[in-house]
């Protein structure tokens, strides 16, 4: 039997094994009973997420792979946990009149099918996954406003846009300004870049994240795909979107406001933080992320984004700026080439050209069907195998 709290807030955590799951997970934890975990999912990691059903009890748990849940045992799952296998699974979860709110923290594509149920059914979405937005903006944010849902960022950056917006009215903001650390290679010469390694790629300066989105935090196509983004989460048009560089990973993101007023939100780099937020809105509680320490002197730097320098930022503000199809084949594109990367089938400076190649060669469509970008999102993800070492 589940003696879950009904006057809990419960929460499907989609993705609970990765960096944002496990994040989420703590948050939950530390909230006295006020959220609850009440689905759990996972695609690979199933010792990890049989370890998270055994500690939080939630009434589901979703494993993705179906052929990966048939092999493994589980005998130590809890009683009043129900098993679900498939990706299909995800859909039927978050449609529960019992789940109040969904985080999508699935990486990559895999996570639109679900946050699209998620809305569809009027749910709050606190949306980790950028793909979803990157790949049919247009679509989502339709989509949550035709259905009344709650669309919330989680992104450390969106989450301070979001914030920051706050403080004025939409007509005001004259310009959205995301940071971004630089990553790991932001000082390194072209000839040291060829260098670089896969394990070189995964150290991050400051963030733990997995690996996918630490690659792209190396070529600064995170950063691509966060102006996409917030393209759409916030209405807000391409050239009305900058990028800086500030490696202390303090200042999260600025509003700048016609009148010259720039509002930032600031706070050690914890995604627990934002993901509290979310949970939370529009209420703020506290917390168990970090603190800045005002007893200590510390600096802030910030540079502009050299496009030159970090030609993905110039893929980013293309696609933002065309829309239509232009976001689901960079995404799909880049998810190929640092898959090939990882795998030691493509030079790390070879990332960036591949997905600029694929992007060039496809046929452009304006207003095109989700249909049409999942399998645009198949065509791009095939083209990037011309890359590929044989």
């Amino acid at each position: 039997m589940c003696f879950m709290n009904l006057s809990s807030k419960m929460i499907a955590v989609l993705g609970s094994t990765g960096s944002i799951g496990t994040n989420a997970l703590e948050v939950i934890e530390a909230s006295g009973g006020r959220l609850q975990a009440i689905a759990l999912s996972a695609h690979s990691k199933l010792d990890q997420l049989l370890a998270q059903a055994k500690r939080h009890k939630p009434r589901w748990i979703i494993a993705t792979d179906p052929k990966a849940a048939k092999a493994f045992d589980w005998s130590a799952l809890p009683s009043e946990t129900e098993l679900l296998t498939g990706p299909a699974a995800l859909a039927e979860v978050v449609a529960r009149d019992e789940v109040d709110l969904v985080l999508a923290a699935i990486v990559g594509i895999a996570g639109l099918e679900s946050t699209w149920a998620a809305l569809d059914h009027k749910k709050t979405v606190a949306l980790a996954n950028k793909e979803a937005l990157v790949v049919a903006g247009p679509l989502v944010t339709q989509l949550a406003e035709q259905r009344q849902a709650l669309l919330l960022p989680v992104d450390s950056e969106h989450s301070a846009i979001f914030q920051a917006l706050q403080a004025g009215k939409s007509s005001e903001v004259d310009r959205l300004v995301l940071t971004a650390s630089g990553g790991p290679f932001k000082d390194f010469s072209p000839f040291q870049l060829k260098q670089v390694t896969v394990a070189e790629a995964l150290e991050h300066p400051v963030w733990d994240m997995g690996p996918k989105i630490t690659v792209d935090s190396a070529t600064m196509m995170n950063k691509a795909l966060e102006i996409i983004e917030a393209r759409w989460l916030f209405g807000i048009p391409a050239d009305q979107i900058s990028v800086v560089i500030h490696p202390q990973s303090i200042v999260h993101s600025m509003v700048e406001f016609v009148d010259g007023s720039v509002i930032a939100q600031l706070s050690p780099p914890d995604m627990r933080l934002p993901i509290q937020y979310a949970f939370y809105y529009p209420d703020r509680v506290a917390g168990v992320a970090e603190r800045l320490d005002w007893d200590r002197a510390f600096s802030l730097e910030f540079e502009p984004a050299d496009t030159d320098q970090f030609p993905a930022l110039k893929l980013g503000f293309d696609c933002a700026e065309a829309g239509g199809t232009a976001g689901a084949v960079l995404n799909a594109a880049n998810e190929a080439a640092v898959g090939a990367f990882l795998a030691g089938e493509l030079h790390f400076t070879e990332i960036v050209p591949a997905c600029r190649s694929v992007l060039d060669s496809h046929s452009f469509e304006a207003q095109p069907s989700l249909d049409q970008l999942i399998e645009l999102d198949r065509w791009a993800r095939q083209e990037i195998l011309s890359w590929v070492c044989p």
